[in-house]
C-alpha cells in the first residue's frame, strides 16, 4: 500500500466513533485467524498514533516483514469498511436497497431466478417510496435481464410495463442528472470567482444558465427534479446577487422537505444543506426576525437523530450553525461579545479537521477577521487574514483573497503604520486590478486612502463626509452590493464621521431595523 493509501487508512481509524471501534473488533474475532488478529494489532497501534509514521508502527510492530506490513494494510481497510456497512446498513436507504440488489444478483447466480424476480419488486417498491430512481434503474434492468434471458411465464402486460417504466424512469434520470450537474457547476464558478462583478459576468452566467436548463423544464416533477432545480436557482441567484430570488428558492427547497418529511431522513445532508441557504438568504438581506427563527429552528434540528447519524450530518450541522452564529453577530454589531466564541468554533473545525475543506476554513478565517476588526482588535484581525493571504491554493475564492488583503490594508491605516502603507495601498491595488476584481466602491476606497495621507487630521472629516457621500448611493448598486458584503465600508466611514466605535454604528442599525 503507498503511503497515500496508508495516510487513508489512518484517517479512516481516526475518524471512528467508539461504538463502530468495538463493532469492527468483535466483526473481526468471529473468525480470529492469524491474520486477522494481526490486523487487529495493527489496528490499535495506528489508533495510538497522533500522526501517521511508518518507521515507528514498523518499530512497534517488529514481526511484520515489510510486505506482510502492505498486505496487513490492505486487509485492514477492507474489513474496517466491510464492518462499517454492515454496522450502518439499516441506517441507510442507500445501503439498504444496495444489499437488496446484491442478493437478488447472488440469488439470480444460483439460478432461483422467480426468488430473485419476487427480491427485485420488494427493492423496487424501497426504491419508489424513498424516490431513489438509480436504484429503481438498477432494480428493472437486471428484471429486464432475467425476463428476456429466461422463461419466467410473466405476463404480455407485465412485459409492456417493465419496458415502459424503464423509459421514463430514463427521462427522470437524464432530467435529474442535468440539474444536479448543472448546480455543481454553478456551485464552482461561485467557488472560483464569488458573485457576478459585471455586465459581462452576468451575461456568461445567465447564458450558462439558460443552455445547462433542460429543455423540458415543465415536464420535471418529483423529489429529486424540484430539488435540484431549486439549487441551481439558488446559485444562480447568489451569483448575481439577487437575494430575493435567492431567498425564495432557498425556501422552496426547504418547503419541499417540510411537504415530504419522510425525505428528512433520505436526504439529511441536502435537508442540512438547505437550512444553511436558508439562513444565509436572511442574512444578506437583513431578516433580523426570520433569520432568528430559522437558526433557532436549525439548532433544534442538530439534536436529532437524523442530524447525529452521520459524522458529515453531524460536522455540517455543526459548523453550519456556527457559521450561522458569527454572520448574526456581523448583524447586530455584537463583535466584542462574538470574540469569546472564536476558540470555540476553532475547536470544534480542528476537531472536525478530516471532514473541513479549505473553502469553508477559508470563509471562517474571513468572519473571525472581520469581527475582530468590529471590535478594534486590529492585530489579531491581521492574524487571521494572514492565513488567508498564505493560503496559496489555487482556485479558492479569488473574492475572498483580494477582500483579505483590503481589510488587512485597513488594519495597517486604523493602527497607523504609516510607513508601509503606501506600499501597501500600491500591492493590493495591484492584486486586485490583476484579479479583475475592482469596483467603484472599491477603487473609491483606494482613492482616499491615498489621498488620506496629504489631509492633516484636523481636515480629515470633511474628506470622511466626501468618501461617504460618494459610496452612499451605491449601496444598492447590484454589482456594488459584495463591496459591502464582505466590508462594511459605510459603518466604517460613519464611525470616522460621527467618532463613534464601528460596533456601535452597525448595533444602533440593528436595533432600528429590528423588527423585520
Amino acid at each position: 500500500m503507498s503511503n497515500h493509501l496508508s495516510d487513508t487508512l489512518f484517517q479512516l481509524i481516526h475518524s471512528l466513533e467508539k461504538s463502530e471501534k468495538r463493532h469492527f473488533k468483535l466483526y473481526i474475532k468471529r473468525s480470529s485467524s492469524k491474520e486477522d488478529l494481526k490486523i487487529i494489532r495493527l489496528f490499535d497501534a495506528m489508533e495510538k498514533l497522533s500522526d501517521y509514521d511508518e518507521k515507528l508502527l514498523l518499530k512497534t510492530l517488529n514481526d511484520f516483514t515489510r510486505p506482510q506490513f502492505s498486505n496487513l494494510k490492505t486487509h485492514l481497510y477492507k474489513q474496517l469498511l466491510a464492518s462499517l456497512r454492515l454496522l450502518k446498513t439499516n441506517d441507510n436507504i442507500d445501503l439498504k436497497l444496495s444489499e437488496q440488489l446484491d442478493n437478488a444478483r447472488l440469488l439470480y447466480n444460483k439460478g432461483l431466478k422467480i426468488q430473485s424476480l419476487h427480491l427485485l419488486e420488494k427493492a423496487k417498491e424501497m426504491a419508489r417510496i424513498n424516490q431513489k430512481m438509480n436504484f429503481l434503474v438498477q432494480a428493472i434492468s437486471l428484471e429486464k435481464k432475467i425476463e428476456t434471458l429466461h422463461i419466467t411465464r410473466s405476463t404480455l402486460e407485465k412485459t409492456e410495463s417493465l419496458t415502459n417504466e424503464a423509459l421514463d424512469i430514463s427521462k427522470h434520470i437524464d432530467r435529474v442528472t442535468k440539474l444536479s450537474n448543472l448546480a455543481l457547476l454553478l456551485y464552482r464558478w461561485y467557488v472560483k470567482n464569488g458573485h457576478a462583478r459585471n455586465e459581462e459576468d452576468e451575461k456568461d452566467v445567465k447564458e450558462f444558465f439558460k443552455n445547462s436548463l433542460p429543455r423540458d423544464v415543465n415536464a420535471i416533477q418529483g423529489f429529486y427534479e424540484k430539488l435540484y432545480l431549486y439549487q441551481s436557482y439558488c446559485w444562480f441567484a447568489f451569483i448575481r446577487q439577487d437575494f430575493i430570488m435567492y431567498y425564495k428558492y432557498s425556501q422552496k427547497w426547504i418547503d419541499l422537505f417540510n411537504a415530504d418529511k419522510a425525505m428528512i431522513t433520505v436526504e439529511t445532508g441536502h435537508y442540512i444543506k438547505g437550512m444553511h441557504t436558508l439562513l444565509n438568504a436572511h442574512f444578506d438581506l437583513r431578516n433580523f426576525k426570520k433569520f432568528k427563527i430559522t437558526l433557532e429552528e436549525f439548532e433544534e434540528i442538530s439534536n436529532t437523530y437524523a442530524a447525529n447519524r452521520h459524522d458529515n450530518f453531524r460536522t455540517h450541522t455543526s459548523i453550519y450553525i456556527n457559521g450561522a452564529k458569527l454572520n448574526q453577530f456581523l448583524m447586530q454589531g455584537n463583535f466584542t461579545k462574538s470574540l469569546a466564541i472564536i476558540p470555540e468554533i476553532e475547536k470544534k473545525l480542528s476537531e472536525y479537521s478530516l471532514f473541513v475543506d479549505s473553502h469553508r476554513i477559508l470563509v471562517f478565517n474571513y468572519k473571525f477577521a472581520s469581527l475582530y476588526f468590529g471590535a478594534g482588535k486590529y492585530e489579531k484581525a491581521i492574524d487571521y487574514l494572514h492565513k488567508i493571504i498564505n493560503d496559496n491554493q489555487p482556485g479558492l475564492r479569488n473574492d475572498l483573497q483580494c477582500y483579505a488583503r483590503l481589510l488587512h490594508l485597513m488594519c495597517h491605516y486604523e493602527i497607523g503604520n504609516d510607513e508601509i502603507l503606501d506600499s501597501l495601498i500600491k500591492s493590493v491595488y495591484r492584486f486586485m486590478a490583476r484579479m479583475k476584481n475592482l469596483t467603484v466602491v472599491e477603487e473609491a476606497i483606494f482613492s482616499f486612502l491615498r489621498h488620506s495621507f496629504k489631509v492633516k487630521a484636523r481636515d480629515l472629516k470633511p474628506e470622511l463626509e466626501e468618501f461617504l457621500s460618494k459610496i452612499k448611493h451605491l449601496e444598492k448598486n447590484r454589482f456594488e452590493t459584495r463591496s459591502f458584503a464582505y466590508l462594511d465600508i459605510i459603518s466604517w466611514v460613519e464611525s470616522k464621521v460621527y467618532e463613534k466605535p464601528m460596533e456601535k454604528i452597525i448595533h444602533d442599525k440593528y436595533l432600528k431595523s429590528s423588527h423585520r
